[in-house]
């Protein structure tokens, strides 16, 4: 799940720091994909105040991934995704697989926008409120001394406020784009770009008869 459906999960949580946890993976892996820590395996390291809850949310992101990438509404949707991007992709490099399964992801954020089942400026009040002193503990107890090059990328994400963007349907299509082109340097043609839109326009209009389905399924699995 991408960051504003893990959000979703947590949006009246009253703990910012729970609630930065529950996306601070992936925060970790966009600020430096070689990142590859698992502070749930050492639970010991982060009894202090305010770590604690920082591990909460982390595990909290980790069980709903779980959950999510096991269910049969992830499995059934991205299916569906795929054998629409298959033919308009033939000439792409993408994999239809990686696309549908990002796509799904996308889609879900800009439903729960669209729907108002979240509030995108909370998300990002809960991360402006979260104690630095909190996080520089955290990332230090996960052996990540570069703490300047993680702020340097976390401060310009709540800055941007990107994920306003996820309000319009064609920002999808483009930040699945930008997603693509870190993995291949030429990804689209202007034609897959314009099927790509299309494809997703009418995906959407399918997915959000029942997408609140996985998201009560996983919250009734959390409790």
């Amino acid at each position: 799940m991408n960051f504003l459906s893990h959000f979703y999960f947590d949006r009246n949580t009253p703990n910012v720091n729970i609630v930065l946890g529950t996306v601070l993976p992936d925060l970790l892996k966009n600020a430096n994909k070689s990142w590859n820590v698992h502070p749930e395996k050492h639970p010991e390291l982060f009894d202090k105040v305010g770590l604690g809850d920082l591990l909460q949310g982390w595990k909290r992101h980790l069980h709903v991934d779980l959950l999510f990438h096991s269910s049969a509404f992830f499995s059934e949707k991205t299916q569906e995704l795929k054998r629409l991007l298959v033919p308009i992709l033939k000439d792409s490099p993408v994999r239809p697989s990686f696309l549908a399964h990002i796509g799904v992801e996308l889609l879900l954020d800009h439903l729960l926008i669209e729907q108002q089942k979240i509030v995108i400026t909370s998300f990002y009040d809960n991360l402006e409120a979260v104690a630095e002193d909190d996080l520089i503990g955290f990332l230090h107890s996960c052996k990540i001394d570069d703490t300047p090059l993680f702020f340097k990328f976390f401060n310009s994400f709540k800055s941007s406020r990107y994920l306003l963007s996820y309000q319009k349907l064609d920002n999808i299509g483009y930040a699945l784009q930008r997603i693509c082109m870190r993995v291949w340097e030429h990804p689209f043609s202007e034609k897959n770009i314009y099927d790509l839109n299309v494809v997703l326009e009418f995906y959407k209009n399918k997915l959000q008869v029942d997408f609140m389905v996985i998201f009560e399924e996983i919250e009734n699995r959390l409790i």
